[in-house]
């Protein structure tokens, strides 16, 4: 049996561990801590900090003396180095430094588990590929808790890993083969937002309830380096007990402190520039570096009013020797406040760029910077779901959008806080237009280990300890389906989409898709397709949808790629085959395929977890 409830928040700028020690909290009540996290800052320097930087620099073989790099529990020539040093040391080599592995890892447009990044390298860099880089984190927090818990090895602990809300399945299923990868083979995942709230009940303990009633509505917005999430949760009255539910998720936006510290430098480069000092594109990467250090440290420090900004040199030329410059504390909120927070109406949704014919592959970060923007849409876009939804748990009725009555923010970025009045500023702007009641900060734990902490608290909470958030799969899903049509020259078969597990099915339940006339290949390679929705509340298992690809209220999801095992000479025909889906007790949403007549069974998984 378990003795510690752990929560991880593997980021994608910073990493954290908490811990409860649940024997503790039965007898004595909740006692949590935060793991202190060994990592190299220099070569020959191990020190311990709470927070892991989520960078992995990949040296050559003859760059560091041996030993250089060891760690207390691994003293042989390391092939890479995570956290602190791989950080600062991978400013000034970036072709050797992987960043933002966890958006990466979520971005289905490439091989997630092809080695692929630093992107870009060099051919003569040796690379990894997202899911490595993520379980290489992952190994060097639980190597650091083995390391100090020897008797009590992390694998065996209760483990509550951390996603972004808006992560689709297959970007969560990648999350746990990073976990397994890592040596931990059973986690249970959590997201973020909800992990945030968490944080904030447990560090108000009892009194959250004089903070909350039946009827608010909570809006959680979690702005992280490489995400903005946004979570609404209900507050509820239950046989007079309050209960919460989350309702409502956003999409997946990559727009978070990575796009600001990008901003920054950009705007510190156009000052270089009009002073005849021109960087190249190496020396603008360590500018972003120094940008983000500062806005860290600013951040950190309200009484900071600028920060110095060094850039190497290179060569002897017009931008040869070390370049100075500074960030001062007006530039910095200036260029966030205004460009990541502007003052607009709430009818004002996110703009899309005219793109250019060729576009160099990368991250696809969204084109509209402006956060509010995307809240805006989020907030008006759940309302008409809400209007429309035959047991929705908010009203919404008249209403242009979904009304918070508290917010609750997340994430390093909120550390500034003019940035956070100005997200109060502009919602109760909206809402006073639509006949609102002022929104309430409710005020948050550390924001850079609120998640972490969250993780831990929950899996305390499961233990029948806590109140827990409910609400089942965030998003409706369905597989793809070819119509049965004649077969036309140059023309493919119509995709329906039927829906196999509704808005809210909860965990643990399964349902039989009414009985149609489906036929499944065995025997060959094939693949899957399947979409989501966060607005479609009402669909239940076996309505079909038309034209998925046109449908704005559906995205189509990373689909499956398999070969299904044939018996006998079934390999290539079609099996005739009943349909019955089912969320696990982790978290997965399986498909299953069951023969008519007789006793084949095929099974596909997505992972969905998207509650509590």
């Amino acid at each position: 049996m378990a003795r510690y409830s752990i929560g991880i928040d593997l980021g994608t700028t910073n990493s954290a561990v908490s811990y409860f020690d649940l024997g503790a909290n039965a007898s004595r009540g909740r006692e949590q801590t935060m793991l202190a996290l060994p990592q190299v800052t220099s070569l020959g320097v191990v020190e311990k900090k709470t927070l892991l930087p989520s960078f992995l620099y990949l040296p050559n073989e003859q760059e560091f003396p041996a030993g250089g790099l060891a760690l207390p529990w691994e003293k042989k020539k390391r092939d890479a180095v995570v956290g602190e040093f791989a950080r600062g040391h991978g400013s000034k080599v970036p072709m050797r430094l992987v960043s933002s592995a966890k958006s990466w890892l979520s971005h289905a447009a490439v091989d997630r588990q092809s080695a692929i990044l630093p992107w870009q390298a060099p051919a003569d860099v040796a690379r990894v590929s997202p899911l490595a880089a993520s379980a290489q984190f992952l190994g060097h927090m639980r190597a650091a808790w083995d390391h100090q818990f020897k008797d009590t090895p992390f694998a065996e602990q209760d483990v509550v890993l951390t996603v972004p809300a808006s992560f689709d399945a297959a970007a969560r299923e990648l999350t746990l083969s990073a976990a397994q990868q890592a040596g931990l083979p059973n986690v249970t995942l959590l997201e973020e937002p909800q992990a945030a709230f968490y944080a904030w009940t447990e560090q108000a303990g009892e009194s959250f309830r004089k903070h909350v009633r039946p009827g608010d509505v909570i809006l959680v917005v979690d702005v992280g380096g490489g995400t903005s999430d946004f979570s609404l949760i209900a507050v509820s009255d239950q046989g007079g007990e309050l209960q919460l539910t989350r309702v409502a998720v956003g999409d997946h936006i990559l727009l978070g402190g990575d796009n600001m510290d990008l901003a920054l430098a950009h705007s510190v480069n156009q000052r270089l520039a009009a002073d005849g000092k021109k960087l190249d594109a190496w020396q603008f990467n360590a500018l972003t570096f120094a940008c983000r250090t500062a806005k860290e440290e600013m951040f950190a420090s309200a009484k900071m009013k600028h920060a110095p900004l060094v850039i190497p040199g290179r060569g002897s030329s017009l931008v040869g020797g070390t370049i100075k410059a500074d960030l001062t504390r007006e530039e910095l909120t200036r260029v966030l406040t205004e460009g990541f927070f502007p003052q607009s109406a709430v009818t004002e949704l996110p703009q899309t760029a005219r793109r250019g014919g060729l576009a160099q592959l990368a991250l696809p970060y969204a084109q509209d910077a402006g956060i509010t923007r995307h809240l805006a849409a989020f907030l008006t876009r759940q309302a008409h779901a809400l209007a429309t939804a035959h047991d929705a748990p908010v009203k919404v009725t008249g209403q242009a959008f979904v009304h918070p009555t508290a917010v609750l923010f997340n994430g390093g970025v909120f550390r500034a806080t003019a940035l956070k009045q100005r997200v109060v500023d502009v919602l109760n702007q909206w809402l006073a237009a639509d006949r609102g009641q002022p929104v309430k900060e409710l005020e948050g734990a550390e924001l850079d280990l609120a998640v972490a902490r969250g993780a831990a608290y929950y899996g305390w909470a499961r233990h029948g300890h806590g109140l827990r958030i409910r609400g089942g799969t965030a998003r409706a899903y369905y597989v793809g389906v070819e119509a049965a049509v004649p077969a036309v020259p140059g023309m493919e078969p119509p995709v329906r989409a039927l829906c196999v597990a509704p808005f809210g099915m909860e965990e643990g339940t399964q349902a039989d898709v009414p009985p149609q006339e489906f036929g499944l290949v065995v025997g060959e390679p094939t693949h899957f397709r399947f979409f989501a929705s966060s607005v479609r509340r009402d669909d239940v298992v076996g309505t079909m949808l038309e034209d998925p690809a046109g449908n704005e209220e559906l995205e189509e999801v990373a689909p499956i790629e398999t070969t299904l095992p044939a018996r006998g000479g079934d390999a290539g025909k079609l099996i005739p085959v009943n349909l019955q889906a089912a969320v696990t007790a982790i978290g997965t949403l399986e498909l299953r395929c069951l023969e008519k007549g007789g006793a084949g069974q095929w099974k596909l998984e997505l992972n969905v977890r998207m509650k509590e």
